[in-house]
């Protein structure tokens, strides 16, 4: 007989854990299943591990390029190995007190491998487990592209940041190779190139982020790395990938001609796919989309009234995102839904911000100046360098660039994006904003403490009524 839960999550990630501890908060039983690290991908080999490296690239970078005339650059002694054993000390303890001591009487973890034998009930590791509702929540991994050669050469994943697993990078390569162009081949790019290796990156668009972001943040960004000194290939298709001694040589497509690169390692970044082709989602009569996503109503629920899904699995539908912190929102909704006598409580991701942890942060909420056109609202949209910040100039850093799109007729602000210094942090100020729809005139009416980089927000909201380069300090 199987052992029985008011809730069953397949998962223990951010989404499933929040969904457990909403029901222990409702004072129901809940069992989450994993067969990796109990955590899931943010804690182990995503988040926490790869912003871990990234702070320790960018102290060696600052180091080597003082940006104050008077500091004479430094030449830091690196032990990678070490870094790497820092690394895991970090995610062990952050796994111990985030994850496994909230593991109790009320939530369990069974571990192995998942699959559901009906719509009540799965198995993991010849055990079965029962669920009056369940939640699957088993996240993405990264997509292996269709590239000849791919199954016969030693490549990375971005799982190469992760602990406790035979696949975790200890070695710094002398060079790499990067297929992709998204977030996490620019974050990894930057940090590896920073550490000393000799990064090439192929993009098969012909800028960077062409995809949902501001054409200035992906012109921006492939300016600073070509000043650090990355090479990005782009309008590049990777075709076939060899061995060659102790290189991976990969022959792609550019602009139509055939070229070579060749690297030490090859990293594989090409996006991620969801975590629902070996769970047997057919036996619980569950729906996919053609992207193999759960499909999901505005409640998180599915096709069968008691399944719910959330996190990675369920993609972009109703505006979500792939993040840590959306699929935890996630989880405590379907906790409250299903354990509910009926579901309450809908999705709302108008307002989410991101942010790629490259350096300076790209940051970015809200509509880009092309959804804005699409969605047929006459739009103010508008950028200004960083220069004009007093910040970016009082820490000679200028490097970057803030947009902010708006409704033309009501000075709604609907979107920005920002490359710079902090970006991360200051467009918590944004979205905050915009949840309470801010206009223009809010951000202009608003006083910043000066000098901070969130007077970016105030300045470019000026620039649709005056020119902020011919202002004092402060003046609106």
């Amino acid at each position: 007989m199987p052992d029985r839960f008011d809730l069953v999550i397949l998962g223990s990630g951010s989404t499933a854990f929040a969904a457990a501890l909403t029901a222990q908060e409702l004072q129901k039983s809940a069992v989450m299943t994993e067969e990796r690290p109990i955590g899931g991908t943010c804690v182990n080999r995503g988040c926490l591990p790869s912003k871990n490296l990234i702070g320790a690239a960018k102290i060696i970078h600052d180091a080597r390029n003082p940006r104050y005339p008077g500091l004479t650059s430094a030449e830091m002694d690196l032990n990678f190995a070490a870094l790497v054993e820092q690394k895991d000390a970090v995610v062990h303890d952050y796994r111990k007190k985030k994850y496994e001591s909230l593991v109790g009487d009320h939530i369990r973890v069974a571990k192995g491998h998942v699959r559901f034998l009906d719509s009540h009930t799965v198995e993991v590791d010849g055990k079965q487990l029962a669920g009056e509702k369940v939640l699957i929540a088993t996240g993405s991994r990264p997509v292996l592209p269709d590239i000849d050669g791919l199954d016969r050469v030693p490549f990375l994943t971005s799982d190469l940041l992760t602990v406790d697993e035979p696949m975790q990078l200890r070695e710094l390569p002398q060079s790499l190779l990067i297929v992709g162009g998204g977030y996490i081949a620019l974050e990894l790019g930057q940090m590896f190139s920073r550490f000393g290796t000799t990064v090439t990156i192929l993009e098969r668009n012909t800028q960077l982020l062409a995809h949902g972001y501001e054409p200035e943040v992906g012109r921006t960004i492939a300016a600073i790395f070509a000043q650090e000194g990355i090479q990005i290939v782009f309008n590049a298709t990777a075709k076939g990938v060899r061995e060659e001694g102790s290189e991976v040589i990969a022959t792609a497509l550019v602009a139509g001609r055939e070229r070579q690169y060749r690297a030490e390692r090859l990293l594989v970044a090409t996006g991620r796919r969801p975590n629902t082709d070996n769970i047997a989602t057919e036996r619980a009569g569950v729906m996919l989309n053609d992207r193999g996503e759960i499909v999901v109503d505005t409640y998180l629920r599915t096709n069968v009234s008691h399944i719910f899904a959330a996190g990675d699995v369920i993609g972009s539908q109703h505006g979500s995102e792939r993040a840590t912190p959306v699929g935890s929102r996630q989880g405590g909704i379907v906790a409250r839904n299903a354990l509910s006598a009926e579901p309450t409580r809908e999705v709302d991701h108008r307002v989410v911000p991101r942010t790629i942890f490259v350096d300076p942060e790209v940051a970015v909420v809200g509509m880009p100046e092309a959804e804005v056109v699409a969605a047929g609202r006459r739009c103010w949209c508008n950028s200004v360098p960083m220069s004009l910040v007093p910040r970016a100039a009082a820490i000679r850093d200028t490097r970057g660039m803030i947009k902010m799109t708006a409704d033309a007729d009501s000075n709604e602000v609907l979107g920005v994006a920002m490359v710079g210094h902090n970006a991360g942090e200051v467009i918590h100020e944004a979205a905050m904003a915009m949840r309470f729809r801010a206009t223009l005139h809010d951000f202009i009416d608003m006083v910043h403490v000066f000098p901070t980089m969130a007077e970016a927000l105030k300045i470019v909201a000026i620039s649709r009524f005056k020119d902020p380069a011919k202002l004092s300090c402060c003046a609106e």
